[in-house]
Order: structure tokens, then C-alpha cells, then sequence
């Protein structure tokens, strides 16, 4: 009788850091070579367009735990009254922008569909298990990790830009990137331009970097 078990998260990130050492798939930015970000030109090249834009969730209350239950709000770390904000200006920043997008997809884990809903409106986006968090995602953590690296190398529609708003731990699985707090925290975004050779990670921005660089533009 043949035996299975899951794997662990840890596990999963140590096997897909290592596939990205081996060039087996689309090769991403190293952590030595994440140098510091310039705010400015990172919203100018969003302007610009062909950028693939990960928006991780907006703040969340620390002390509520994670169950794994998809469909629970009750079970889930949810949106702090701050993260409700920071959610709301972020898409208000958006709107203001002149940033395209032609398209939204977020994780269904509820602070992500939250930031999504309150940010940009539930009618202008899609929701897809492709961005699902990893306490979330079951028996489909392979189809997560292989959908969030395919839609990080898919390159959008001439002038416009792909938003996904999902969670940093499948980020850092689907690149063998690590995405630490200091650079990457709630509400941040990573700037992906996608080409036919490799990805390359522009940078990342807090939300208030992002904020302030398009108020004063």
C-alpha cells in the first residue's frame, strides 16, 4: 500500500526556491539582488503599463487565527479597522492614478477579497482559487503555486497593467523569492514586468509610498 502525506508549507517553499535555483522555471530576482526601491519610478513605470501588480492585503488583526475553513469569516484573520482604511485609499490612490488595469483577480481568503471589494468595487474583479492563500488551499497547493507564477509571467494588454491581491507566502512560493515584512508589508506592492526570457521583479512599494508619490505627482 503505497503512503502519502502532505506536504508543509516549509516544505514547499525549500522545493520551489530549489527549482528556481536549477532554472527549471521562470527565473525571478534573487533576495541579494533586491536592492532599495525608488517609489517615484516604480509608479511611473505602473503608468507605463506591461507591469503585472501584486497587492498583498491590507492590514489585519495579528490575534485572530487562521482555520483553514474557506468559506468561514469567523475562522479567518480578517481586515483591522486600519487595513478597512488602507484598503479604501489604496483603491482611491488607483483611481487617481492614471494606472490601467484590465484586470483584477484576488485570493477568495476574505481580507484579500475584502481589500479587493473595498478598494476597486465587487463588480470589477475576480475572484480565483489561482491566488488562494496557502492555509487555504488544500490539495490544490500545487495549482496555486503553478497559477500565481503563470499570471506573474503573462503579460497584459498593451498600456495596462494585471492587479492580483492575494497573500505572501504564495508569492514567495511561486518565485523562491522571500518577501520579508521590511520590504513587503500589508497593503505593499511588487512590480513584476513580464518577458519571454524571465520576469523581473522591479521592486515593491508600501502603501503609503504609493500613496504619497501619487498625491504629490
Amino acid at each position: 500500500m503505497a503512503y502519502t502525506r502532505k506536504f508543509t508549507r516549509r516544505e514547499y517553499l525549500a522545493a520551489w526556491a530549489g527549482l528556481c535555483a536549477l532554472a527549471l522555471i521562470p527565473r525571478f530576482l534573487s533576495g541579494e539582488d533586491l536592492l532599495p526601491s525608488n517609489p517615484k519610478e516604480l509608479v511611473t513605470a505602473m503608468q507605463q503599463g506591461g507591469k503585472v501588480l501584486f497587492l498583498r492585503h491590507a492590514k489585519t488583526n495579528a490575534e485572530e487565527i487562521d482555520t483553514g475553513e474557506l468559506g468561514n469569516r469567523q475562522g479567518q484573520r480578517n481586515l483591522s479597522t486600519e487595513g478597512i482604511s488602507q484598503a479604501k485609499a489604496i483603491g482611491d490612490t488607483f483611481r487617481t492614478s492614471n494606472i490601467l488595469l484590465s484586470r483584477i483577480a484576488t485570493s477568495p481568503v476574505f481580507r484579500a477579497r475584502d481589500t479587493a471589494e473595498l478598494a476597486f468595487a465587487a463588480d470589477n474583479i475576480e475572484i480565483t482559487m489561482e491566488l488562494v492563500a496557502d492555509d487555504y488551499a488544500g490539495n490544490q497547493m500545487e495549482f496555486m503555486i503553478e497559477s500565481t507564477r503563470r499570471l506573474l509571467n503573462t503579460a497584459p494588454p498593451d498600456g495596462t497593467n494585471v492587479l492580483l491581491i492575494g497573500h505572501r507566502t504564495p508569492l514567495q512560493m511561486a518565485t523562491g523569492q522571500n518577501f520579508p515584512d521590511s520590504i513587503f508589508p500589508e497593503g505593499a506592492i511588487a512590480i513584476f514586468e513580464p518577458s519571454n526570457e524571465s520576469t523581473q521583479l522591479l521592486g515593491t512599494l508600501t502603501a503609503e509610498e504609493f500613496i504619497s508619490v501619487v498625491k504629490n505627482q
